[in-house]
């Protein structure tokens, strides 16, 4: 399930609704207008004020169009939108020869959609829009109208002050564009990675409600079985021993009879999980969970160390129990040929600490331990791979959901191999993070 979120995650990026980028450009329309206006009526400055006005109508024009032919939730694709964002950029650029060149103040707008395109874009597409924002800002240095002035008077610019404000549209391009991009697939890459913790949780809540769902079936299966029961009784004697059919009107009352007695086993197996299922001892819950990570040719030894204090009862929670196997799941995957797993508690605590003797992490990593699509150490058998830290992300989501402390590090005494030490409050273990699945706790814990 994890990789298949991460596959879509490589697949679709939430693209910039059409509505939001018109509505953008409108904006855009409206300052552009204003600024027109008041420097021709306002300042009485000469320039082709009619031209301005042709390409700010040619904007008006094109938002009209988009709104009219697409409806409010349409999403264009990323070539549609490195389109419209040329267009801006093309325009502005126009605009500005004609008032100057980057002797114009608010010739550093031309790094706003570049800006937008890095928020809900590709990378690459970003740049190219950038490296438009390069070219056109270059061409302005050299060619364009006189800035808008009283008319009479030309002002004279030096051309090291024009190169100066090329030097800052670049300069902001990269920081502003950069610095977005960064946080906007930070952003995605969290949203994607709670995504991913929600499925796996609803799948542990599915898989340990399955008792519950054969009791629904004993329940409505019943009827119609004891219907059966009583027209083969009823078969078998209008039938007589004599007569052929009198054998299989026997045979179905028969397997009518066991198919009931299935279902009560059901049902009494329903009705008393809440005991023999849904609680266990600690030390039972630790091996549940490593028993399917036995086969893979590692060793893994459970130490229990608090064996004299009274040994918590735990509830079967699905968020925990995912939580803890994906941990040593973990240190299987990265371990030489062994892994330690001790459990320890007392009156105020309850700890389990997962140790392997795999190359451990690097110290760069160790920092980061949990953040979603992160690159971590390589697994023994090919040390070029790396997973991509979503299953920790999802494994340190659901244990501190359910009140538990991570720390994870190396190994001090060997040297080797990682360490992850899970604590909990001794009050938390017994009524909140283990509580059992479908109560008022579990709910919570499942809205992440």
């Amino acid at each position: 399930m994890v990789q298949e979120i991460q596959f879509e995650r490589r697949n679709n990026r939430q693209l910039l609704l059409l509505q939001t980028s018109i509505k953008l450009r409108w904006l855009a329309i409206a300052g552009q207008s204003l600024a027109v206006i008041f420097v021709k009526f306002g300042l009485e400055f000469e320039f082709p004020s009619m031209l301005c006005g042709a390409l700010i109508a040619s904007s008006v024009w094109l938002n009209v169009f988009l709104t009219l032919r697409f409806p409010t939730g349409y999403r264009p694709t990323d070539d549609a939108a490195l389109a419209l964002f040329s267009y801006d950029i093309i325009q502005l650029g126009v605009l500005l020869y004609l008032t100057g060149g980057l002797q114009n103040p608010f010739s550093i707008l031309l790094v706003v959609p570049v800006v937008i395109s890095a928020t809900s874009h590709s990378l690459w597409r970003s740049l190219l829009l950038g490296l438009l924002v390069v070219i056109i800002a270059s061409i302005l240095m050299f060619f364009h109208e006189p800035l808008p002035w009283t008319p009479g008077i030309r002002p004279v610019t030096p051309f090291l002050y024009v190169a100066g404000t090329w030097v800052a549209i670049v300069s902001s391009l990269a920081f502003t564009a950069i610095y977005t991009f960064r946080v906007a697939e930070e952003a995605r890459r969290l949203a994607d990675a709670l995504t991913a913790t929600e499925l796996v949780l609803q799948r542990e809540q599915h898989l340990s409600a399955l008792d519950g769902l054969a009791a629904a079936a004993a329940h409505e299966l019943g009827t119609p079985l004891a219907t059966i029961a009583l027209v083969s009784k009823e078969m078998q004697r209008e039938l007589g021993e004599d007569n052929p059919l009198s054998e299989d009107a026997k045979l179905l009352r028969s397997q009518a009879q066991r198919c009931r007695e299935i279902l009560q086993k059901l049902t009494s197996l329903s009705e008393e999980g809440e005991d023999h299922l849904g609680k266990l001892p600690l030390t039972s819950l630790i091996e549940e969970i490593v028993a399917p990570h036995r086969d893979f040719g590692v060793e893994i030894d459970i130490n229990i160390l608090g064996a004299r204090q009274t040994q918590p009862i735990a509830h079967r929670n699905p968020g925990v129990l995912y939580g803890l196997g994906n941990l040593v799941e973990n240190a299987v995957d990265f371990a030489h040929g062994r892994v330690v797993v001790d459990a320890n508690w007392d009156d105020n605590s309850v700890s389990i600490v997962i140790c392997d003797d795999g190359p451990g992490y690097s110290h760069e990593v160790l920092g980061r331990i949990g953040e979603p699509f992160l690159t971590s150490r390589p697994p023994i058998d090919d040390p070029n791979a790396g997973g991509l830290g979503l299953g920790l992300f999802i494994a340190k989501t659901l244990l501190e959901r359910s009140g538990a402390a991570l720390l994870f590090s190396n190994q001090q005494k060997k040297n080797i191999g990682a360490r992850v030490e899970i604590v909990w409050s001794r009050e938390k273990f017994d009524q909140y993070s283990l509580a059992p699945a479908g109560t008022k706790t579990d709910a919570n814990i499942g809205r992440i």
